[in-house]
């Protein structure tokens, strides 16, 4: 036989904790925002919806890069930082670096990138919320437009009551800047999450 049997572990947990990660047995609730966060010469930011869970939601940004009149290195460049925001490793924000957060109007904040705290192994408690984590998605595609798609997990839900989203990416010409996203109706959606399977 050339695949041998592998020995048997523990059982790991599929199902990462709410903090981390929307739920898998839930699909979540559309809420449209159809939002051009902020645009500069050769990027956009748009917040097209915001998927409502009973746990907390998650923000399906696009960025969309074009090149213009971007030297083929500065380009590569561009694109490169857009298709991979989550290669850092800590220190002082390069400029290169999209930064994302959310804020509250009591000033309570999560960012990403920003102290994703809560530890993930058997027994691990929720951490202090809320926060905000990056899932990858992908994009791209060829010709002089490219655009990436990628989820920010935030988690608890937020307050019903507005919400800024705040982004800033340096690199791209993009200062910070903040829109407000509905947070009533984010919860609301969140209430009528509907899940895979009733009852399982």
């Amino acid at each position: 036989m050339f695949f041998e049997p592998v020995p048997a572990e523990e059982e790991p947990d599929l199902e990462p904790p709410e903090w981390v990660a929307p739920p898998g047995i839930e699909i979540g609730s559309v809420v449209p925002v159809e939002l051009v966060v902020v645009r500069s010469t050769n990027a956009a930011v748009v917040l097209p919806t915001v998927r409502a869970y009973r746990t907390g939601c998650l923000l399906e940004v696009e960025v969309a890069c074009r090149q213009g009149s971007l030297s083929a290195e500065d380009w590569w460049d561009l694109s490169g930082a857009a298709f991979r925001p989550f290669m850092f490793r800590g220190g002082r924000l390069p400029d290169r670096l999209m930064r994302f957060g959310v804020r509250y109007r009591d000033g309570t904040k999560a960012t990403w990138p920003g102290r994703a705290r809560g530890r993930v192994g058997p027994g691990a408690g929720p951490p202090e919320g809320p926060q905000l984590r990056l899932h990858p998605r992908g994009g791209g595609g060829p010709g002089p437009v490219q655009v990436n798609h990628f989820g920010l997990w935030l988690w608890p839900l937020p307050p019903a009551e507005p919400v800024e989203f705040a982004v800033e990416w340096p690199a791209a010409g993009i200062g910070l800047t903040f829109a407000e996203l509905d947070g009533a109706a984010i919860v609301a959606a969140a209430r009528r999450s509907p899940r895979y399977w009733i009852g399982g």
